[in-house]
């Protein structure tokens, strides 16, 4: 029943992320820390979402701007690094209360960024690429963040998706290495990651129909309420 709860929560969260560029992690998360507990949880959402952003490489490959993806991922690496090795020496109470409080602040910071309709080049983007890589390698994830960064650069919709993809691909590729060097990722973690990740997988196929079709807005506030109630079984659990 765990599986199956992790597959189907999985395919929904894979298809939603698949057409507003973000939110898989969000709506996993809580999931898998009710299941496995905070310590298993991140870095088998670290793989996941390493699955989950290849795949949104591999649908839109053909829009995607590499420039601006290797901008990011240049400083975004080595700090998610950082960040990486920054969260195995956390207790897992405080892991669960630092993602939780995360989710619930950026549903105020998203809109801030977005209302200020900011113009960003690729020095702007390498620039803030270290310090949002440091805080994916902590607190999962930080799409609510890289979608108006990504947005200001000029990107939309497919080649927007294909972009972040292809940038936070690089930076879950060197916060799993960095897992892996640190011990803390045995062949059974990884089974779960790859399993969770297969359903995120199938979920940006799905997507792909309908990303012409909706706009992100209106995706954007349901994840505004997905962070808030993410953020809340996180404080929950920290404090169970």
């Amino acid at each position: 029943m765990e599986l199956l709860l992790i597959l189907g929560v999985g395919l929904a969260a894979g298809t939603l992320s698949g057409i507003v560029g973000f939110g898989s992690s969000i709506m996993m998360m809580p999931v898998l820390v009710l299941v496995f507990g905070p310590r298993e949880a991140v870095p088998i959402m670290a793989i996941a979402a390493l699955m989950a952003n290849l795949s949104r490489v591999v649908v839109w490959w053909r829009e995607i701007d590499w420039r601006a993806a290797g901008a990011y991922a240049a400083t975004g690496i080595p700090g998610a690094a950082l960040g990486a090795g920054t969260l195995v020496a956390l207790p897992p109470a405080l892991i669960e209360g630092a993602l939780g409080a995360f989710f619930i602040a950026m549903i105020p910071a998203r809109r801030r960024l977005a209302a200020r309709r900011m113009t960003l080049g690729l020095a702007q983007l390498a620039a803030i690429g270290f310090g949002v890589g440091w805080l994916t390698g902590i607190v999962v994830s930080t799409g609510p963040i890289t979608v108006p960064v990504f947005l200001a650069y000029g990107l939309v919709k497919g080649a927007f998706i294909g972009t972040e993809a292809a940038a936070s691909l690089a930076v879950y590729a060197s916060k799993v290495s960095t897992f892996r060097a640190l011990g803390v990722l045995p062949a059974e973690i990884v089974v779960k990651g790859l399993a969770t990740g297969a359903s995120l997988t199938a979920g940006a196929f799905v997507a792909r129909r309908f990303v012409l079709r909706f706009e992100p807005e209106q995706f954007r506030l349901l994840m505004d309420g997905l962070m808030l109630a993410s953020g809340l079984t996180m404080l929950w659990a920290a404090l169970r």
